[in-house]
């Protein structure tokens, strides 16, 4: 929802990182506008909020009836550019870090150690955060039960299928295929072998899940 100096973003039931995501492309949608997130739980209150700081926007927080109305400014109602000159130390080597090339190692399907209902659907936001990155890693390997996330029953397909469209290399472990009986079920991405794997690993910085 939009008027002339504002834009209201609706992300009442939305998990993380969805909140974040809808903000962020709002503000990018709209340099110079005010932007007031709708939220119904603190995470999302909290995430919002340090989004909101890192961009140095202003944000008023204000409850009403079990939701949260977060509104976002400009610094001084005027939107800034963000620019290595302008960005602290600390942005700047965050930033160079991200600029790198990177690969997405997934081990599991299963986020974390805990709960596997809770860890599964933190490894769904995950894979849906990944395609929402500025800067997306060139490959995402899947080994050992990481691969029913690219096999029939996965609920993360299609996002996995749009970061392919975009670029991001899908390859999911033969052997890992295979123990499983998973081969014929494979629904994205291509079926790659140990020494594929090891050489883009070596090539890149890898992020192991």
């Amino acid at each position: 929802m939009e008027n002339d100096n504002s834009i209201i973003v609706d992300a009442r039931g939305k998990a993380c990182p969805t909140p974040v995501i809808m903000t962020k492309k709002a503000v990018e949608s709209a340099p110079g506008k005010t932007v007031t997130v709708i939220v119904d739980n603190e995470v999302a209150k909290e995430n919002v909020s340090k989004f909101a700081a890192s961009i140095s926007y202003d944000v008023a927080v204000e409850s009403r009836e079990g939701l949260y109305y977060l509104t976002l400014t400009p610094p001084g109602g005027v939107a800034q550019p963000v620019t290595m000159e302008n960005q602290p130390d600390v942005m700047k080597c965050e930033s160079t870090l991200e600029s790198q090339t990177y690969v997405v190692v997934v081990t599991t399907d299963a986020f974390g150690q805990g709960d596997s209902t809770l860890g599964k659907l933190l490894m769904k936001n995950y894979i849906y955060a990944l395609k929402e990155l500025d800067n997306k890693p060139s490959s995402i390997i899947f080994l050992n039960r990481g691969v029913f996330l690219t096999t029939e029953g996965s609920e993360v397909i299609n996002d996995l299928e749009e970061l392919e469209k975009i670029g991001v290399e899908v390859i999911s472990c033969g052997t890992c295929l295979d123990y499983y009986n998973l081969k014929e079920k494979l629904q994205v991405g291509s079926v790659g072998n140990m020494y594929t794997i090891a050489e883009k690993m070596s090539k890149n910085r890898a992020v192991v899940l």
